[in-house]
């Protein structure tokens, strides 16, 4: 069974999108989706620096864009059949749910969009970060959050957890972190997933009622508590939630492997699912589509294991 991952926040880098914009296919597209969120789109992905794309604001949509663009060549020519089914982490949820068919290119660009601009809106309310926390104790871990007043945003696996909160109280768990842990500060500007965002949740609750919702024909997986979801109203419903709510990847690929995925294909911007998937996954083959040039790979993984 193969499954396509789309990535998250902080995935995109300056310039990723220039080897599709090569094609002309992939520049239509990604024209059209410009347009239809009234940014521009082929700039973020080819010239914009990196504080550009690093404002959420703008880092969401670019993302989502490249996971729509990556999808329309893997789903070519009736291949959709051939999946086992699709996982988003984060902001990925709506790449997967366009996936999967519960919301059009368009609704998930309108919501990406609104999403992006209600996240840094309630990011600039309180001076917050993100920190990636890598070994130690989880238990340690947790007990530490709680007396520093920070929250686990990320259960990612393989021995990692995102935690999210003021900046001075990551500032001193990074100068004294939990035995056997190490600390790297993420270059986002919110404690993304927590409390912190309940002012985009209330926002994000009005745009998803004026949302054309279906529900997948693809199997889809939700980050809440890694279970499938077949309903598209609940989907959505998640999506909003998902904004205040720690992201569960870890108990996804768990979900994954008890439903015995053979092969794990990232979009783009690729690279950061397939290195949590090489943990904790152990064995399943990946393929992370950075450029066009990765999709042969990915389509011969496919076709082989359908």
């Amino acid at each position: 069974m193969i499954v396509v991952v789309a990535p998250g926040q902080g995935s995109q880098t300056p310039g990723f999108l220039e080897p599709w914009l090569a094609e002309e296919r992939f520049r239509d597209q990604l024209s059209r989706i410009s347009d239809t969120i009234g940014m521009d789109l082929v700039a973020h992905g080819t010239v914009s620096d990196a504080d550009t794309i690093r404002d959420t604001a703008v880092a969401q949509p670019l993302i989502v864009a490249a996971g729509l663009l990556t999808l329309s060549a893997l789903l070519d020519g009736g291949r959709r059949k051939k999946l086992g089914g699709i996982a988003g982490h984060s902001v990925g949820e709506i790449t997967a749910a366009a996936g999967a068919g519960v919301l059009s290119e368009s609704d998930a660009m309108r919501f990406v969009r609104e999403r992006g601009t209600a996240m840094a809106t309630a990011a600039a309310e309180v001076h917050t970060g993100m920190s990636a926390v890598v070994g130690g104790d989880e238990a340690e871990l947790l007990e530490t959050l709680d007396r520093l007043g920070l929250f686990p945003a990320n259960f990612n696996g393989g021995g990692q957890i995102v935690v999210a909160g003021e900046l001075p109280a990551l500032d001193e768990l990074k100068a004294a972190p939990p035995a056997g842990s190490r600390v790297i500060p993420l270059q986002v500007a919110g404690a993304f997933h927590t409390r912190y965002m309940a002012s985009a949740v209330n926002h994000l609750r009005d745009v998803a009622a004026t949302l054309t919702v279906t529900d997948p024909t693809l199997a889809l997986w939700t980050n809440r508590d890694g279970k499938q979801v077949a309903s598209g109203p609940v989907f959505v419903d998640l999506l909003v939630g998902q904004v205040s709510s720690p992201v569960r990847w870890d108990l996804t690929m768990g979900s994954l492997a008890t439903a015995g995925v053979t092969g794990i294909i990232e979009l783009a911007p690729a690279g950061a699912l397939v290195g949590l998937a090489k943990r904790g996954l152990r064995g399943v083959p990946t393929v992370a589509v950075k450029t066009p040039d990765d999709l042969p790979a990915a389509l011969e993984m496919i076709d082989t294991n359908a």
